[in-house]
């Protein structure tokens, strides 16, 4: 069951309360080049993405978040490092949310001054911790970074905005040791009804990255912890949206779109069982299709029966293949580099059918 955590508006969207988990990501272009961005933006709200954060380093990238904001859909979140007038100048320009660590930009007066503009605005800001920005303090009193020690950091920032009368916060405490940032969101989970922004922080590339962020995202969504997500890749950000999508709807968190299985190769394998299903799964994005279920198979003797469940599938012989459905075989000797057209018209049938 999800937590219950407080509702909390950015622009258009809301989160907390049990609404659905939210896809973030973050722009890897130059803010100040308006034109990048946007079409940086507009590319990943395509792919699935609900919320964009950019990076707000100066006065001009600033500045140009109201331009920005009147060419993209989605809500758009500054990030703020070290200069407490860049989130100032954000929020002026138009952010929907900022994020910011308020131990990294100065002293009380200079949160109270960004505190004071995001509630003039009621704009959320997102109070954001990691384990490389753990104060000395707290090294020293856990004897190293831990789960306890970023709880404890970002719940006294979260008490320090408290305490200056604003409470349309947004919670990120990211590691990436993912044991410590599962434990880390457990920890929290219990003592904050805050919507959290839940990330492995630094995972690293496609590969690794998508291994440790699904492991680790998937051990905290799976307690009902987690408001939106981010997956942090090093490599296109429209990445990180395609396995956000793939983690909340192996979850169950998701519904919606065709979902692609394929058995892995052996020694019956006589076709290119590997490019075959690569090339589906991109095929399955380009149709509007909810809860469908495509197979890939390498085996027309157990192929249907072990994807019986599948609405559609093609399974590969030698030099040839067949189309089933449901486990029965509704088209067979279809040459090999036909089967992908074959599949293609099945999924043109289904799109054109009533509803």
């Amino acid at each position: 069951m999800r937590n219950n955590t407080r509702t909390i508006k950015i622009g258009d969207r809301v989160i907390g309360g049990g609404n659905p988990i939210l896809i973030q990501s973050m722009t890897n272009t130059k803010t100040e080049n308006i034109k990048e961005t946007v079409e940086q933006i507009n590319r990943l709200t395509a792919a699935g993405c609900e919320i964009i954060r950019c990076t707000v380093p100066t006065i001009e990238a600033a500045e140009a978040l109201t331009e920005i904001k009147k060419q993209i859909t989605i809500p758009l979140v500054a990030d703020i490092h070290f200069d407490y007038r860049m989130a100032i100048a954000a929020i002026k320009h138009g952010a929907d949310k900022i994020r910011i660590n308020p131990g990294n930009i100065g002293g009380k007066d200079r949160v109270k001054a960004v505190v004071d503009a995001a509630k003039e605005r009621k704009i959320p800001i997102r109070v954001g911790v990691n384990s490389g920005s753990l104060e000395k303090e707290l090294l020293e009193k856990y004897g190293g970074v831990t789960a306890e020690g970023l709880v404890e950091s970002a719940l006294d920032k979260v008490h320090m905005i408290e305490d200056l009368g604003y409470e349309e916060l947004v919670i990120s405490i990211k590691s990436s040791d993912v044991l410590m940032c599962a434990k880390a969101h457990e920890l929290i989970a219990k003592q904050t009804s805050y919507p959290l922004h839940v990330g492995i922080t630094e995972a690293g590339t496609l590969y690794s990255g998508n291994i440790k962020s699904a492991v680790g995202l998937g051990i905290i969504l799976y307690q009902g912890i987690g408001d939106t997500i981010r997956v942090s890749l090093t490599g296109d950000p429209l990445e990180e949206i395609k396995s956000a999508k793939r983690i909340l709807k192996t979850l169950g968190l998701r519904k919606g779109g065709i979902e692609v299985v394929s058995c892995p190769t052996c020694g019956r394998t006589q076709i290119d069982l590997i490019a075959l299903a690569n090339q589906v799964e991109t095929l399955a994005e380009e149709y509007p299709l909810n809860d469908i279920k495509l197979a890939v198979m390498g085996c027309v003797v157990n192929g249907p029966g072990e994807a019986k469940e599948a609405d559609l599938g093609i399974a590969g012989g030698k030099g040839c293949g067949i189309l089933f459905c449901k486990g029965k075989i509704i088209k067979s000797g279809i040459p090999e580099k036909d089967l992908l057209t074959a599949l293609r018209t099945e999924l043109e049938a289904l799109t054109k059918a009533p509803i």
